[in-house]
């Protein structure tokens, strides 16, 4: 996926970054040892070999002044922290954090060197593991997710932007909704619906919000791309730069039970049906993944139409839904 917030690096100045985060080491010698990693949709992503024959993935933060959407500022030190802070329980299979770099001085922005996951892409390799495989994956995620979201906070909202935080959840959520409503309204984005007609429905089902009232650690980007597999166990969860504190049922892992369907990681999270505010909640937070997922568009100039496509196909039935109850 291409992007125009990628801020690719040359070779030469990879090696730089090696030298700078790895005290002693340098760039293997060989052609093959810098790969640049094209399945993210954000940042600029690396596979590096170190002289000492380890590989490590390298991301850099797009350019600094770069245009993003406003919860998107400074969601890489949301990464870096959140993924030491869920280091803490053995439980969550997260990647070792080598260094982070925000000097800008080695790289023009922010990067950090994190250990390479031993296994597969789970969204490369899903189909083709054997029915009993992918009932023992799904539990496991079930799992990790709901250890991830045993993480408690002192606020709702981001921890890297104090504009989309708030007290009660109602307040961060309808801030984190209007941001992306605005950041749209600033491109001009052709969202299918009216801006106002969105909002409005979000905010004639707010009360629905004021039941979570402990923010929970929430990963967000939970799917199958950012997760890895080997010989039948999850080996590893990556990208939690979106990650932030409110409502677990914004996991992606719900969306499936939004709208009638069942499946392995829900019975092993431990939850197979919602109250109804649950259920409204769950289609609200299904209508923001949706805005998001068009309005970055937008901001990326994607050489492909898959994300607003996708964001489409989730935003017609659920705006829908919160309009007929």
């Amino acid at each position: 996926m291409e992007s125009k917030t990628k801020n690719k690096k040359t070779r030469e100045q990879i090696a730089r970054m090696v030298e700078r985060a790895f005290d002693g080491l340098t760039l293997d010698a060989a052609p093959e040892s810098v790969t640049e990693l094209k399945g993210g949709w954000f940042n600029a992503a690396y596979d590096v070999r170190l002289s000492d024959g380890r590989s490590v993935i390298l991301k850099i933060a797009p350019p600094v002044g770069a245009d993003v959407l406003t919860y998107e500022k400074n969601i890489m030190t949301t990464e870096v922290e959140t993924m030491r802070l869920v280091a803490q329980n053995p439980a969550i299979p997260v990647p070792h954090i080598y260094s982070f770099d925000t000097a800008r001085d080695t790289c023009d922005s922010d990067y950090f060197f994190m250990e390479k996951v031993a296994g597969d892409n789970l969204e490369h390799v899903y189909s083709a593991l054997a029915e009993s495989v992918r009932v023992e994956v799904d539990h496991q995620i079930g799992v990790i997710v709901r250890a991830i979201n045993g993480f408690t906070g002192a606020t709702f909202g981001y921890d890297g932007n104090p504009d989309l935080r708030g007290t009660t959840w109602r307040e961060a959520f309808i801030k984190i909704v209007n941001s992306v409503l605005g950041d749209g309204q600033r491109k001009s984005a052709d969202l299918g619906f009216p801006v106002e007609a969105i909002r409005s429905t979000v905010l004639r089902h707010a009360a629905s919000l004021d039941e979570v009232v402990v923010p929970q650690l929430v990963h967000w980007d939970a799917w199958n791309l950012n997760l890895f597999v080997r010989d039948g166990r999850v080996t590893g969860i990556v990208d939690f730069e979106r990650a932030l504190w409110g409502d677990p049922l914004m996991e992606a892992q719900f969306r499936a039970l939004a709208f009638g369907g069942m499946t392995e990681t829900l019975k092993a999270y431990g939850k197979t049906t919602f109250t109804r505010d649950e259920d409204v909640r769950c289609h609200l937070y299904t209508l923001h993944l949706a805005l998001v997922m068009k309005v970055e568009c937008y901001y990326r100039n994607y050489d492909t139409d898959e994300v607003n496509t996708l964001g489409s196909q989730l935003m017609a039935p659920a705006l829908q839904w919160l309009q007929d109850h």
